[in-house]
């Protein structure tokens, strides 16, 4: 194990400590625990000292604890909030009850974590932690000095050798299992799923909404095996929608417990499942003697505010942005555009390189009027726009290939007529971007 020796404290400023953040996204993404663990242990192990939920899933998991934060809110708690990717800054990762973190707290604690990474490594023992991994450590030793009273804390990929993998949660959330990070966690669901259930601890409780019984049944003997009660979201908990519209949807969730008639801001059928599986994990803290009261739950999920997604952000034109990452979540998409009113489709899309392009595309191909291919802004990861177009060809579709998404609005809007929709999507990052880019006016 390392001894740090020398000073922890040392000369940088916010900017210059932001400067190295940065840099050490060219460390990527490494899957394990040693190095968060080694990590931590020189923080004083702050994960020790939070009471977690923890959320993964293919899709809907940072909605998901959104949600539930949002509820615990409501009922006076302290609440931290870890999620990732952030739109703007990624300040937004770090959040107490809806603040982001400041810069002086992230300054005071990045230096801090910056020494401690210059010593794993000089030691190589094991590493130098990733981004990922710092932004984990940043954000436990966030809560712990500011003492929430819970922590909802997001998974960045899979479960089981996920950084936030060292927390013994209170519940364990699942939203759903698809195929994504196929090279690093799996080629087939199961595979998947296995990775994902590694955040079920032993004497805890799961919550799971996925719909395949093959996923379930795995999830299930694994909560059985570790002493867990598991909570399936269409089955010991139902859900239907009343009304919708452009403004929210009203609805109803049935637990085991009770009905509760609800209305959120949030748009999309999908965000039912994951209203309904917050709720589910809200009434498991029952097992801890902690009871929410329904008027909490009411206005916990009213004021929920999780930007990015099915997301109005123009109405003259209409423009409305999603983070759909995946061919499942583009899906979903393609079924919730039917709450608003429109002549034509204008599609811009832009997708990180390591998504199913082909299947993305195929899933939206036929029903856009006008498709604009374009890069997001994290030019590493982004995919050529030529071979996002390509793949709509191959669908009989054209697209119009452009550099960047300003030059892509740009051209949407030259097209767009009073009555047509303006429908960003393909990727988190994308969607920040146009976010900026339309609240100030810059395009």
């Amino acid at each position: 194990m390392i001894i740090i020796t020398s000073p922890v404290y040392f000369c940088m400023n916010y900017k210059e400590v932001i400067a190295w953040y940065n840099e050490t996204e060219r460390l990527g993404s490494k899957l394990g625990l040693e190095a968060i663990t080694i990590l931590l242990s020189h923080l004083d192990n702050p994960e020790k000292k939070l009471k977690t939920i923890h959320v993964t899933g293919t899709n809907g998991k940072g909605s998901t604890a959104a949600m539930i934060a949002s509820i615990l809110m409501s009922a006076g708690f302290r609440v931290g909030l870890f999620t990732k990717p952030h739109l703007s800054t990624f300040r937004e990762s770090v959040v107490i009850n809806n603040q982001l973190i400041s810069e002086k707290d992230v300054e005071t604690i990045l230096i801090k974590i910056k020494k401690i990474c210059g010593e794993m490594e000089n030691y190589q023992s094991p590493r130098h932690p990733t981004q990922f991994e710092i932004l984990t450590a940043l954000a436990f030793t966030y809560f712990a000095n500011e003492k929430v009273d819970f922590a909802v804390i997001e998974v960045g990929m899979g479960g089981m050798l996920d950084a936030t993998n060292v927390l013994k949660p209170l519940v364990a959330v699942i939203t759903n299992v698809g195929l994504e990070h196929t090279n690093m966690l799996g080629d087939t669901k199961i595979k998947i799923a296995t990775q994902k259930a590694g955040i079920i601890k032993p004497d805890s409780i799961v919550i799971t909404a996925t719909q395949d019984d093959e996923v379930y049944d795995l999830l299930s003997r694994i909560s059985a095996e570790k002493n867990n009660k598991i909570i399936r979201v269409g089955k010991n908990v139902t859900f239907s929608l009343i009304s919708s519209s452009i403004s929210g949807q009203n609805f109803v969730v049935t637990t085991e417990k009770q009905k509760y008639e609800l209305y959120m801001k949030l748009l999309g059928n999908y965000q039912l499942y994951n209203a309904a599986t917050a709720i589910a994990a809200i009434e498991s803290l029952e097992k801890y003697g902690i009871n929410i009261p329904e008027i909490s739950i009411k206005k916990g999920i009213k004021q929920v505010n999780w930007p990015g997604r099915l997301e109005v952000i123009s109405h003259n034109p209409l423009i409305v942005v999603d983070g759909a990452k995946d061919e499942e979540a583009i899906t979903a998409l393609i079924k919730s555009l039917s709450i608003f009113t429109f002549k034509h489709l204008i599609l811009i899309m832009g997708i990180s390189s390591d998504k199913n392009i082909s299947k993305m595309v195929k899933n939206i191909a036929y029903y856009p009027d006008i498709i604009i291919t374009t890069n997001h802004r994290l030019k590493e990861r982004t995919t050529n726009p030529e071979i996002i177009a390509s793949e709509f060809i191959k669908n009989g579709r054209n697209a119009t290939i452009t550099p960047d998404l300003k030059t892509a609005l740009k051209i949407a809007l030259e097209n767009a007529h009073h009555n047509d929709l303006v429908l960003v999507t393909g990727s988190l990052f994308l969607v920040g971007e146009a976010r900026e880019l339309i609240k100030n006016n810059n395009y």
